[in-house]
């Protein structure tokens, strides 16, 4: 055991280890990048980004040994309300970089405390908002509507996301954990390969079922290297007096080192040698990725529990995993952004409603109503906030009907 508490947070003498595992969370984050993006309304590219960002350059920044980074489903409510409110996606990178430049501030402020003073109650009603927004915003690309071509339902679609959301429930359930193919092949890679078999099937013998573009993802495919740096997108600094921008960036600062924090500390429980991550370097490490991630035409990102979650179970012990994932997410758009392109839009639209089912079961409303009306009503008030506001003003709100004077519960 003595030897466990002396591992550090990075090691090149664990790659037996972090290789592997780095290869489980690439596979683990490649439909969700692709997933988050979508249901942001932002290009399906911007995932990527995040995540290569996020794997790469903040878990180099970072102290935490475990935790991944990338896109993060908490936070695409403000991306798709941002992108909306701002007018243009390059406008709303510049809300990004401000946001990275606020949480390096907050980290050089010693705010990393500043996840104690959040009541679990609103947290969890936070989640639990996003939850439902995910299923109601993904809900009309699994049965295949189109707006740009005024198909309602189409029945491929149907099928893919049915049997996408089968299988990634399947995946989930304890009596296969025991077998090393399920344990550490992710559900979601195995609905997105079926998904793309399927419609390969439909185009060949059921043409009437087959995707059409619109429902499939559409990644730019580069032929050189100057192609490949030429898709990406630069933020619109002559936006920089609009007001707007300012308070965008504020929530996603806030927002996202929020989620940050919960998330390693959710980490650090799961990390089997007990190290602890320091949340003020990691606030710093958060406002380099996002800072970097806006200036490029990235998504912003946070801390991510699946990933980290699924980084633990794999087996790695040192954030040379984290590193190792967001090379192979790098080599993949770069390479395989072709293959990637096939896709049905219904697969993705299957595992973020996993995600959102995740985050918003029955069982958490029935749960916080048993802790007795102090813990519920924040709990409710902020998840139908959030539904007819945004997040911040649900989470404010929330807060200010939490009656316990301390810290976070």
């Amino acid at each position: 055991m003595s030897n466990n508490k002396k591992l550090g947070s990075f090691s090149l003498s664990h790659l037996k280890d972090d290789i592997p595992s780095g290869l489980v969370v690439f596979l683990v984050a490649l439909p969700l990048c692709l997933g988050i993006a979508l249901a942001s309304g932002a290009p399906l590219f911007s995932g990527i980004i995040s995540g290569i960002i996020g794997g790469i350059i903040v878990a180099i920044f970072s102290g935490s040994a475990l935790s991944v980074t990338g896109p993060a489903a908490g936070l695409t409510v403000i991306v798709l309300n941002g992108i909306t409110d701002l007018g243009s996606y390059d406008v709303f990178l510049l809300a990004v970089v401000i946001a990275g430049i606020l949480q390096i501030i907050l980290g050089f402020l010693k705010a990393g405390v500043i996840g104690y003073y959040f009541p679990s109650s609103v947290i969890k009603g936070m989640l639990a908002a996003i939850g439902i927004i995910l299923i109601l915003k993904q809900a009309p690309l699994a049965i295949g509507y189109d707006k740009t071509s005024g198909v309602q339902f189409q029945m491929g679609s149907v099928i893919i996301a049915g049997i996408s959301i089968a299988i990634i429930l399947i995946w989930d359930l304890p009596v296969f954990k025991k077998f090393l193919f399920f344990k550490f092949i992710p559900g979601a890679l195995i609905a997105v390969i079926t998904g793309v078999l399927l419609n390969n099937f439909f185009a060949s013998h059921h043409q009437d079922w087959a995707l059409s573009a619109n429902q499939l993802v559409k990644l730019p495919v580069s032929d050189s290297f100057d192609g490949f740096l030429n898709q990406f997108t630069f933020p619109n600094f002559s936006a920089f007096t609009n007001y707007k921008v300012y308070v965008l960036a504020f929530t996603i600062a806030i927002i996202a080192s929020l989620e940050t924090l919960l998330s390693t500390e959710a980490a650090d429980k799961l990390d089997p040698y007990k190290r602890v991550t320091p949340t003020n370097l990691e606030l710093k490490a958060q406002g380099v990725g996002n800072l970097l991630s806006g200036l490029i035409g990235g998504l912003p990102m946070t801390a991510v529990i699946v990933r980290t979650s699924a980084n633990v179970n794999a087996g790695g012990k040192t954030k040379v995993s984290a590193i190792i994932h967001g090379i192979f997410l790098l080599l993949s758009v770069a390479f395989l952004a072709s293959i990637l392109n096939k896709i049905p839009l219904a697969c993705l639209a299957a595992v973020l409603l996993i995600v959102g089912y995740k985050l918003a079961k029955i069982s958490l409303f029935k749960e916080m109503y048993k802790l007795g009306w102090e813990q519920f009503v924040p709990f409710i008030v902020t998840v139908v906030a959030i539904q007819f506001s945004d997040l911040l003003k649900g989470i404010a709100l929330g807060c200010l009907l939490y009656t316990s004077p301390s810290p976070r519960d």
